[in-house]
């Protein structure tokens, strides 16, 4: 499955993927903000989650800046489960911090995920990054009001964490131009790229 925005490609992971994913993940900046990854983050961390094959029904894309030149990897938004409910995710690399990356990416996923068949998605974020909680309200979540602890991976610790959720009602479009594209095999792509976790 591909999504495509004004400036990003969202595909899935492959393996060729690891050393660019390293490189932009490696930052314990962004890492313990997330729930799953490990702190430190290693090659074969990335080498792991590159080769990873996700469901068709809780996809994960690398994001792909598009340029003159090869595409470069900037962050991945995708679909986990948590709790029986689809959770939405995401993560930037620092260099494209407050560029609206992370907000066009999960418009793309939200709307992959209207087209799964979704009619709710759920996510939430570490209370001392209200950076996330910014670009989850600006596509439509809304807070619940509650916090919960979550343990981080990273940290090593129960963090606490906003709860946020949004409706995916019939009429609610999002797309403003994301289309996504299903597709049940990898077509050839002009070169070789890296993928992201």
């Amino acid at each position: 499955m591909f999504a495509r925005t004004e400036r990003l490609l969202l595909r899935p992971s492959w393996p060729e993927d690891a050393g660019q994913l390293y490189r932009a993940i490696a930052d314990e900046g962004i890492v313990r903000n997330l729930a799953r990854a490990p702190w430190p983050y290693t090659k074969d961390d990335a080498a792991w989650f590159a080769g990873l094959e996700h469901s068709e029904m809780f996809p994960n894309f690398m994001l792909m800046l598009r340029t003159d030149g090869a595409p470069k990897l900037i962050g991945s938004c995708g679909l986990g489960e948590r709790d029986g409910e689809a959770e939405l995710g995401y993560w930037i690399a620092r260099p494209y911090w407050g560029n609206g990356f992370a907000a066009e990416a999960a418009k793309a996923v939200v709307d992959v995920a209207k087209a799964l068949g979704y009619r709710k998605l759920v996510s939430g974020h570490f209370t001392d990054n209200p950076a996330s909680g910014r670009v989850l309200r600006k596509v439509g979540f809304r807070p619940l009001g509650r916090v919960e602890n979550r343990y981080s991976v990273a940290r090593r610790q129960e963090v606490t964490c906003a709860l946020f959720e949004k409706m995916l009602a019939d009429g609610d479009a999002e797309s403003d131009g994301t289309r996504p594209v299903m597709r049940a095999n990898r077509e050839p792509m002009q070169m070789a790229m890296p993928r992201a976790a």
